[in-house]
């Protein structure tokens, strides 16, 4: 029985693991629960699933953050929202215990905070960094040529600059693939989560920026390859959803049978690749130079995107707006050295508010 401290578990991941629990009551017990406020949904979690430990970090941080050092917690899995996960990484990684990532936020704000745990134990639980690490033999440090991570390519591949300049927050959300929240929808839609994944992929792995390629593939079928130094590719594959890197993250190295639908072989499909067009996604071009240049730069991008997308989500902005929001910010950045997790908190605190300052003035 392995005893799960779960953070963020209101959210469409934090449900989701819920979910692997509830189709595997013999293997998984939920030791504590938090999340970010009050909610019938958190109510209905904790009456259903009992655990010893429950918090909201709305109502009190400090013990939201010690959830992450639960004694009888055997691994703590961090599907919070935003720079905020970053908190419950770090004190999870502080306290030696293996952690499931499912928070961006943790890598590409904090990369260099969390690399001073030289023996932490992180399991990937995006699905193109859980299909790296399969692809790896669950062996992150595994000699490889190249990472190879795919993209949908989100709800509005294809459009031109002009076509993008009116489209709403409703078609933004409608991605073709993939039901997920909206802030990564949105970020889907323009590619800065395809950015973020490679500034990942690169504290992941150990991978220079020059050997992470990415290419357009509509049908999420292939989640993302390795090629290795004899030219051999291996790639994962499954129908889109999150349920598999998600319970592998729990059961492995084992494999449980899981309501995923099986890949079936014996109809005609497609599978297809197109090629990143560097410029056509002008936010994943600027994710991939912030993580190059390190430091600050990627949280300052990080916080700035938040406000700009939920300013976008609001309608008080433009689409192509939130480029123009995150490029103003960063550019106004001042690169510093990330290792402190008090420095990224006030870049994080100075980028919204320059972010909420460019905000008001497109607003007029």
């Amino acid at each position: 029985m392995k005893n799960i401290a779960l953070i963020g578990s209101t959210g469409s991941v934090g449900r989701q693991v819920l979910k692997v629990v509830k189709n595997h009551p013999d293997k998984f017990r939920v030791s504590a629960l938090v999340a970010n406020r009050p909610s019938a949904e958190f109510s209905r979690q904790t009456e259903e699933f009992a655990p010893e430990f429950f918090a909201l970090a709305s109502e009190d941080k400090s013990r939201a953050l010690a959830a992450c050092a639960l004694g009888s917690a055997d691994i703590v899995f961090n599907a919070a929202a935003g720079f905020a996960g970053l908190g419950y990484s770090l004190e999870a990684l502080k306290a030696g215990k293996p952690l499931a990532l499912a928070n961006k936020e943790t890598l590409v704000c904090g990369g260099e905070a969390v690399a001073r745990f030289a023996d932490a134990r992180i399991i990937p639980v995006d699905s193109e960094h859980s299909a790296i690490w399969q692809c790896l033999a669950f062996d992150a440090h595994a000699p490889l040529r190249r990472l190879v991570i795919t993209a949908s390519g989100g709800a509005f591949r294809g459009y031109s600059p002009e076509m993008l300049e009116g489209v709403t927050p409703a078609q933004a959300l409608a991605h073709p693939t993939w039901k997920m929240g909206a802030k990564i929808t949105v970020d889907s839609a323009t590619l800065i989560n395809k950015g973020y994944e490679v500034i990942e992929a690169h504290a992941l792995y150990g991978t220079p920026y020059s050997r992470i390629d990415t290419v357009i593939q509509p049908q999420s079928i292939v989640h993302s390859m390795v090629e290795f130094e004899d030219g051999a590719v291996l790639a994962q594959m499954s129908y889109p959803t999150m349920e598999l890197p998600i319970q592998l993250a729990l059961t492995y190295p084992e494999r449980l049978s899981s309501s995923l639908a099986p890949m079936d072989f014996k109809r005609a499909f497609s599978i297809d690749f197109e090629p990143m067009e560097r410029g056509a996604y002008p936010l994943f071009d600027l994710a991939v130079k912030c993580g190059e240049e390190g430091g600050t730069l990627p949280c300052a991008m990080n916080a700035a995107d938040e406000v700009a997308v939920r300013a976008f989500l609001d309608g008080r902005i433009g689409f192509t707006d939130i480029y123009r929001v995150v490029e103003r910010v960063v550019s106004a950045t001042a690169r510093g050295e990330a290792a402190e997790f008090g420095v990224l908190e006030e870049t994080d605190r100075a980028a919204r508010a320059a972010a909420n300052s460019a905000v008001r003035r497109i607003e007029g």
